[in-house]
């Protein structure tokens, strides 16, 4: 039994104790033997902070911009998927921290509660995460929703032809509540007698063809800004600057879809590189303390998103424990910029970090 947390961890072990195990292994499980999911969290480990001495660190600012949004510090919530089986206020009650935190949610296509819903919730800068459907008019009637409810921005998620497999849901056959964004719009009764019926919803929706050219019909469609999430090489990153998104978020979709790709912290760079400043470089994938967000922003990242830590909050506590979470990582930081010599995000550079091959080049 877990006290008081004191932090991101441990509000995952609240989380296990909180819900029923079908809905734990949900959110915290990976794809295939999990070894990307391990990744994620462990390769920010072998990376060596260099910490600069006797600088004017009276005060910190972690405040930072979005698409031009001013936001508290450099920590989006990442689009993850229906947050009432974590807690029966669901997507609004995560919203609302976002709010009180003074940053951005990104609301997942696969959402609990409606567009709607979650902006008539509280005020707020939002994006929205689309999926494209087969249907494509389905990607259209939810695009011009999210933009009359005053979403700021599309986050079109890229790394799903198909849903990855993912071992525990099959063996606990996991069923796919209505999403509720879909109601009047999708009638697909997906069963499958031989485990997770997400596996068979998926395979039956979404469009495996999706591909580059899409795009132009995707910004023909809506005036928001288009960022893409999903790209994991320096090559898709040249591809994706050349098509004009305002942005790209650097992502393994939390390793729930091919496993054995590389941590996220590790390609983040060569993306950034590969862009050279033509886009922002967003960062997905295996945050849990404020030192991986210092990380993170020294490799080039102007912000991270974080998915799990946010969904273990609100099965631990709601509200609260999202707004919980963010404080813990925002507390993190700013003592992590303190103790490196860094007193605002635009002060953390490539010298305060220490990569392993830098540290194994060293030895040579």
């Amino acid at each position: 039994m877990v006290g008081e947390p004191v932090n991101v961890n441990e509000f995952q072990e609240l989380a296990r104790e909180a819900l029923p195990k079908m809905y734990y292994d949900f959110y915290a499980g990976g794809a295939e033997d999990q070894y990307t999911l391990k990744e994620n969290v462990e390769a920010f480990h072998r990376i060596m902070i260099r910490p600069r001495i006797l600088v004017d660190v009276s005060r910190i600012d972690m405040s930072t911009t979005v698409l031009g949004y001013k936001i508290s510090a450099p920590i989006l919530i990442a689009p993850t998927a229906l947050h009432k089986l974590a807690h029966p206020e669901g997507e609004v009650a995560t919203a609302r921290a976002a709010a009180a935190c003074k940053t951005i949610m990104v609301l997942s296509f696969t959402s609990s509660c409606t567009v709607e819903e979650v902006a008539s919730g509280c005020n707020a800068v939002r994006f929205f995460q689309l999926y494209v459907y087969k249907k494509r008019d389905i990607a259209a009637v939810l695009v011009q929703r999210a933009e009359r409810n005053g979403y700021k921005a599309l986050v079109l998620t890229v790394d799903s032809p198909r849903l990855g497999r993912r071992e525990a849901d099959i063996k606990n056959k996991m069923v796919a509540p209505r999403l509720k964004n879909l109601e009047g719009l999708l009638s697909i009764e997906a069963d499958s007698d031989n485990g997770s019926n997400l596996e068979a919803y998926a395979n039956e929706t979404m469009d495996a063809s999706l591909c580059w050219k899409d795009i132009e019909w995707l910004k023909s469609i809506t005036n928001m800004p288009i960022l893409i999430k999903g790209v994991l090489t320096g090559e898709d990153a040249i591809k994706a600057a050349e098509v004009g998104v305002a942005g790209i978020m650097v992502s393994n979709h939390g390793a729930r879809q091919l496993d054995y790709t590389d941590a996220t912290i590790n390609v983040l760079e060569e993306v950034v590189h590969a862009v050279g400043g033509r886009v922002p470089v967003f960062f997905d994938g295996g945050v849990r303390r404020g030192t991986d967000i210092f990380k993170a922003l020294a490799l080039g990242a102007q912000a991270v998103l974080i998915g799990r830590p946010v969904i273990f909050g609100l099965a631990a506590k709601g509200e609260y424990g999202v707004r919980q979470v963010i404080q813990m990582l925002k507390d993190e930081l700013q003592l992590t910029m303190a103790l490196s010599g860094c007193p605002s995000v635009k002060d953390i550079t490539r010298r305060h970090v220490r990569t392993e091959r830098e540290s194994l080049h060293a030895m040579l």
